[in-house]
């Protein structure tokens, strides 16, 4: 019997070991890839791929994917390589065979990397974490790729890591990806995601708030462009209506509302975590007919004041200096509302009854497939009404199963139901699966955010 044991203990020692030598040539080509890329002068990308590498040797079940969609993309790199290298060659008259031989056998190893990586000796290798493999991949590789593609199109140096050290904005990247991974990680959790969200966006805007003081004081490199305005989320809508350009955030705005619907409100914005931090402060959440009224009306009257005084001060030649002076008095109400009403009430008075860009994400949000649904066998225990600081809930919106107008899917309701009988709903998918999609979209748009998102 021992010597069975002993006999098994070694097989399981030699294949370990064998796994480990088999993946050294995803590691070879990864870090073969980092070598072109350090050939070309890219610093960043060769440091981001030699920790890539890195993290495989953690074993860490979502590591192999990522290191896959590197592989592909290796492989479309070495192509483009051999192609144009191959053209160089015939253009000027030079032999050309040994060197299309030597970048197809390049390519030949690629293509087994990433076959290693996809059979049995890859999946058992990274073993750790199965559970959100997938989630935390998908999470760091929408970032990474939301990042780069911003970085590619900029005209400028987008990144700050390339801002004070050129050339090395994909080490940015990737700490931004995986800092994306051990977020999502926290919040797949019904639980973890009330805990965490609040703390993350929080973060965010202490981050965004930071760049700008600091841009202020002297430091012009955390300035994006170095022209200022106001961050009031009314400015989104009115902005552009003064200016007549300058419509980036408008955009930016639409196609994350079109991702996310209204969790624009309750994971991204700026300002709305300060209204978040002030309603905490306060009682727990108590349904306010008054509010709910002005959830429209309130907002609606907002957003008409914002882009008819936008649009008169447009009209009439209003300098921007005297413009700014209307915008700022319009955000120091807000931060009024905020620190007076919210934190009296335990609700969001400010994101649900003053901000016009709420209302604007929440009528938007309605395009969006994604919705919070209350489920037929609820059984109206009220701590889902508890817990909602944006006013969405009470008994009647309960027995119409769909939270009202102000809700932005900020899933506090969703951890708070001891019924599971409350989530997020995408057609043609289970509330598991449509729940850990959302919580994979809006993690990888707040870490794209604050990497990119500067006055």
């Amino acid at each position: 019997m021992v010597l069975v044991k002993k006999n098994v203990h070694s097989m399981v020692m030699k294949t370990r070991e064998m796994n480990q030598a088999i993946l050294l040539i995803p590691a070879a080509s990864i870090l073969l890839l980092g070598a072109h890329g350090l050939r070309q002068g890219d610093f960043g990308l060769a440091a981001a791929l030699a920790c890539l590498v890195g993290l495989g040797f953690t074993r860490r079940a979502w590591v192999r994917p990522v290191m896959m969609a590197a592989l592909v993309w290796g492989g479309l790199v070495w192509a483009q390589a051999a192609v144009g290298l191959v053209n160089f060659r015939l253009a000027a008259g030079l032999p050309w065979v040994r060197l299309a031989a030597i970048m197809g056998g390049v390519i030949v190893v690629n293509a087994l990397a990433l076959w290693v990586l996809a059979a049995g000796a890859g999946r058992n290798f990274f073993y750790r974490g199965r559970t959100d493999a997938e989630a935390r991949a998908a999470m760091f590789l929408l970032t990474v790729i939301g990042l780069a593609v911003a970085r590619a199109k900029a005209p400028f140096a987008l990144l700050l890591a390339d801002r004070y050290f050129p050339g090395w904005g994909w080490l940015e990247i990737m700490a931004l990806g995986f800092y994306a991974q051990w977020v999502g990680g926290l919040m797949l959790a019904p639980k973890g995601h009330r805990t965490w969200r609040p703390r993350i966006w929080a973060g965010f805007s202490a981050v965004f708030f930071g760049q700008l003081v600091l841009g202020l004081s002297g430091m012009d490199a955390m300035l994006m462009t170095g022209t200022l305005h106001l961050p009031v989320p009314a400015l989104i809508a009115a902005g552009p209506v003064f200016r007549g350009d300058g419509f980036f955030m408008l955009i930016l705005f639409g196609v994350t509302v079109l991702l996310v619907g209204p969790a624009w409100c309750s994971h991204l914005c700026y300002i709305g975590a300060w209204d978040d931090l002030m309603s905490r402060r306060g009682p727990r959440p108590a349904p306010s007919a008054m509010l709910r009224r002005l959830s429209v009306l309130g907002r609606g009257a907002a957003l008409v004041l914002a882009i008819g005084t936008a649009l008169i001060l447009r009209v009439n030649g209003v300098p921007g200096s005297t413009a700014i002076l209307f915008a700022a008095a319009f955000g120091l109400a807000g931060v009024g509302v905020m620190a007076f009403v919210s934190r009296r009430v335990g609700i969001m008075t400010h994101c649900t009854a003053y901000c016009p860009m709420g209302l604007v994400a929440n009528v938007l949000g309605k395009i969006s497939p994604w919705r919070v649904r209350v489920g037929r066998e609820c059984t109206g225990c009220g701590a889902c009404i508890t817990r909602c600081r944006y006013g969405a809930l009470d008994d009647g919106r309960l027995a119409l199963g769909a939270p009202a107008i102000s809700c932005t899917a900020c899933g506090d309701c969703v951890s708070a139901c001891a019924h599971g009988q409350i989530g997020y709903r995408f057609p043609g998918l289970s509330p598991r699966t449509a729940r850990t999609v959302f919580i994979v979209l809006v993690v990888s748009l707040h870490a794209v955010f604050l990497g990119v998102a500067r006055i």
